[in-house]
């Protein structure tokens, strides 16, 4: 079962779906850590992240594997880097190459094929697992996913301030909203879950109780 969390940065996705994944014994498929990944190697190589051709060249030609918590590009281990503010919004520039979304989708679905995995992103339940059984939409208040951004920069040692990343997060939620190919949309059949003001347990309860039942009923139709 294929459970597709999608919304957009800063509403809380990554972090409920580790957890939910840890509850229902389920895999948890980081998409976002893909696209980042694809982000640091052309930052790395110094690639114009406008250049769509030289982007779609270098993700022809790079690797990406996940070994546990760890994300690895061409053998190098960036978990750390990929968590960069840069790299953030580097991600959301060439996410929206067609050829890096085309791969991406295609990693993402070969991953998935045969398990359990929770996965988080912007496009999962729209796009890449249209006819997954359980669908979540999570919302918060920008200037609670900025608050939230920020906390997280500052506890890896990051620097940054509420206006940049407040600047940062509506920047990206138009790029991904308005982009041709995968863009930040809510499946119909997605239930909408807003975060704002809530603590993250009783979101992931909610999401727990309703995944169940989803899974009960997908069982009672086998």
């Amino acid at each position: 079962m294929i459970i597709t969390i999608d919304g957009p940065a800063g509403a809380g996705k990554s972090t409920v779906a580790r957890m939910l994944a840890d509850r229902l014994g389920f895999e948890f498929l980081d998409t976002g850590a893909m696209y980042r990944a694809v982000a640091w190697a052309c930052v790395d190589r110094r690639i114009d992240l406008n250049d769509a051709d030289a982007v779609s060249e270098t993700v022809a030609e790079i690797s990406i594997q996940f070994e546990s918590e760890r994300i690895v590009c061409n053998g190098r281990d960036v978990t750390t880097e990929i968590r960069s503010a840069e790299a953030s919004h580097a991600a959301s520039i060439v996410a929206a190459v067609p050829a890096v979304r085309l791969e991406m989708v295609r990693l993402q679905r070969e991953s998935a094929a045969g398990h359990d995995y929770v996965t988080e992103g912007r496009d999962q339940g729209s796009e890449v697992f249209p006819d997954s059984e359980c669908k979540f939409f999570l919302t918060a208040d920008p200037k609670e996913r900025a608050a939230r951004r920020l906390l997280e920069l500052q506890s890896r040692g990051q620097s940054g301030s509420m206006e940049e990343v407040l600047a940062q997060i509506i920047d990206r939620d138009e790029r991904d909203r308005s982009r041709d190919i995968g863009p930040l949309i809510k499946a119909d059949d997605a239930i909408e879950v807003d975060t704002s003001r809530k603590a993250i347990e009783q979101v992931v309860e909610y999401l727990e109780q309703t995944s169940r039942e989803r899974l009960a009923i997908s069982a009672s139709k086998s």
